[in-house]
């Protein structure tokens, strides 16, 4: 079995390996009586969890919401009292919270994962969070004979219903072809190499993401004011040299006047300051970056950090008194059905 590496900057793992090499071999031996746990039920959260649960797992879950197991309880899933909880009654334990402080708080709060038996235990981690921090929490799980692998997603939340969310894997080979099924039960797998090049990977991807919405509001309202209607525009944008997943994906959220909400303003502000922070730490000019960020930071005092993901665009169309809205059929992400 590999072995998990220690990372420059953080002390050499020690006698934490000896014990994953050891112990884990026993941990969920079948694939298919492994028991999963799941730490986090919100918008994109509940949706892979259940997916997990209809791939026929054994599921654990907790949130600090209680209302939010009652989709997964009705599933047949079984209630946790506490992060240390859930990993006691899991072999494999999925974590997708907030941002930093709160997967901090899962990891080493009074009743976190270090508070408890980590031996022989595996931790997928789906949050958005920072690389540093993150490698600091999966060598202290790996001390403690655990194995940590990251997993961030990208798409949106009709990705997460469907199961087919691309998901960022960094960790050691044999540790994720261990888990691969429950990975696989959430979405696309793709290999990004040590642990904390997940998170590496989601920031930039996001990075870029937000980059390109802030743009498509300028874009689309020059456009409209100069005489090109915004279906047109969509329609010979999309497949050129212009064309992305937000073009694809994101627009009609802007035709249909909700923004998106299932991806919120307070969760791209979080973002862009991890996207910031990284930036910083390689020393990396962020000047489209900031003005990216600036630009989101005046849509939240806007219209609320509630307020969707494309409500950047709203900025520029309420400036400029145009609205972007078109007649159709467009389906909300968060009203695609779910796999039988």
């Amino acid at each position: 079995m590999q072995l998990t590496r220690f990372f420059p900057g953080h002390e050499d793992p020690g006698p934490g390996l000896a014990l994953r090499a050891s112990s884990r071999v026993a941990a969920g031996s079948e694939e298919g009586h492994m028991k999963v746990g799941f730490i986090g039920l919100g918008t994109m959260g509940r949706n892979a969890a259940l997916n997990v649960a209809r791939a026929g797992f054994d599921l654990v879950v907790y949130d600090v919401r209680p209302e939010a197991l009652k989709p997964l309880l009705e599933r047949g899933a079984r209630a946790a009292s506490s992060p240390a909880d859930v990993l006691d009654r899991s072999d494999v334990v999925v974590t997708m919270v907030f941002g930093p402080k709160e997967i901090d708080a899962v990891v080493r709060g009074d009743n976190g994962f270090l508070s408890t038996g980590c031996q022989g235990k595996y931790w997928i981690d789906l949050t958005t969070s920072s690389p540093n921090l993150m490698r600091a929490l999966g060598t202290q799980f790996g001390n403690k004979g655990g194995a940590a692998i990251d997993a961030p997603v990208t798409g949106s939340v009709d990705a997460a219903i469907r199961g087919d969310m691309p998901m960022f894997v960094g960790g050691e080979d044999a540790d994720i072809e261990h888990v691969r099924p429950v990975i696989e039960a959430m979405g696309e797998l793709r290999k990004v190499g040590r642990h904390g090049n997940g998170y590496v990977a989601k920031l930039v991807n996001n990075q870029l993401w937000k980059i390109h919405a802030a743009a498509i509001g300028e874009a689309m309202v020059t456009a409209k004011l100069a005489g090109l209607e915004p279906e047109i525009w969509w329609s010979v944008m999309k497949g050129g040299a212009a064309d992305s997943f937000v073009m694809q994906h994101d627009v009609p959220s802007i035709f249909a006047g909700h923004y998106d909400p299932s991806f919120p303003l307070a969760l791209c502000l979080k973002d862009l300051g991890l996207i910031e922070e990284l930036m910083n730490e390689t020393g990396t000019r962020n000047e489209l970056t900031r003005a990216t960020h600036d630009r989101f930071k005046e849509a939240e005092a806007r219209y609320g950090k509630g307020a969707g993901e494309m409500t950047v665009c709203r900025v520029i169309e309420d400036d400029a008194g145009v609205a972007l809205r078109v007649a159709g059929d467009w389906v909300a992400p968060w009203d695609v059905k779910a796999p039988a």
